[in-house]
């Protein structure tokens, strides 16, 4: 049973899912955050869609405090501080779970703490807006994951957690095909709509954006299919269906991070396609040229 959670980054995903487990009266919610974050946000409180949220902040030094689940959700670039950050609070059978982008969390949180507490996991929905220590999101957020043994224990305990703080969840038959498909969409739309400046709706509603997305698309599914992910052939529809529900003026997190002349998390996308491909001689040359693009953005902050 789950009791004691630690949540290690309070950006809008962070903030998202932290409001909803601290409404859960029995369970002690603690959000990691380091000396300045500590400060910052106990001086400006977190608000989301409008309301001050107070959370109970904790200091990597402290050591009375030991968690049965860990969620990281920072971005990509504070992972490995995260994965420093959390060691005080880590016991035999914590279950560590992160929601960041990308393909390669699991096995980086792997390397320090063992794959036996990491649980395979992702989120998906509306994109949140965020501006300083505001959040607005309009509710339509899920978190997915799963493990290849069906029977693994820690599926009902993370899932009797969130039916009790009221978090939508799925437990897909394939989590590794379900993490790849998330994947293909992030690469394929927050890159172009960073580039280009564009809403979901404008992206739909432009042809040659539709063709670059496609072409994103295809170089994911064949460097899946090298991976050795299972069913690529279906991702294309599916991802085409998942991108069907986002808002028309809905913000991609990369074009978000744009705008306010943030780091964007190109490594994790066009950085490991680049990667994949050369390992499987897959050419990628949609993914180097967005490469080439963010990073020019980057350039100009």
């Amino acid at each position: 049973m789950i009791r004691n959670v630690l949540i290690c980054g309070l950006g809008a995903t962070g903030c998202i899912f932290a409001n909803k487990i601290k409404k859960s009266d029995d369970i002690n919610l603690k959000i990691l955050a380091d000396k300045s974050r500590f400060e910052r946000y106990t001086k400006t409180p977190m608000e989301l869609n409008g309301e001050v949220i107070e959370f109970d902040y904790i200091l990597p030094e402290n050591n009375d405090f030991k968690a049965d689940l860990i969620l990281i959700t920072t971005k990509s670039d504070g992972l490995l501080s995260a994965v420093e950050n959390i060691k005080n609070f880590v016991k035999d059978d914590t279950i560590i779970m992160s929601l960041l982008n990308g393909i390669t969390s699991e096995k980086i949180i792997a390397e320090e703490y063992g794959f036996d507490k990491v649980i395979t996991s992702y989120w998906i929905g509306h994109s949140a807006m965020r501006e300083g220590n505001k959040v607005v999101h309009d509710g339509v957020a899920k978190i997915v994951f799963g493990s290849k043994d069906k029977s693994d224990k820690r599926l009902k305990d993370i899932k009797e957690l969130f039916e009790k703080s009221d978090i939508n969840y799925e437990i897909p038959e394939d989590i590794e095909y379900s993490i790849w498909l998330k994947y293909l969409m992030n690469v394929s739309t927050n890159q172009p709509s960073a580039v280009y400046n564009m809403t979901f709706g404008e992206m739909r509603n432009n042809a040659e954006i539709r063709d670059l997305v496609k072409n994103l698309m295809k170089e994911v599914q064949m460097v899946a299919k090298a991976e050795g992910v299972k069913n690529t052939e279906k991702m294309y529809e599916d991802a085409k269906k998942s991108l069907r529900t986002m808002m028309s003026e809905g913000k991609t997190s990369m074009l978000q991070d744009v705008l306010a002349k943030r780091k964007t998390e190109v490594d994790i996308f066009a950085g490991t396609m680049i990667k994949l491909g050369a390992k499987h001689n897959i050419p990628v040359p949609y993914n180097k040229l967005m490469q080439e693009k963010i990073e020019l953005i980057h350039q100009q902050y």
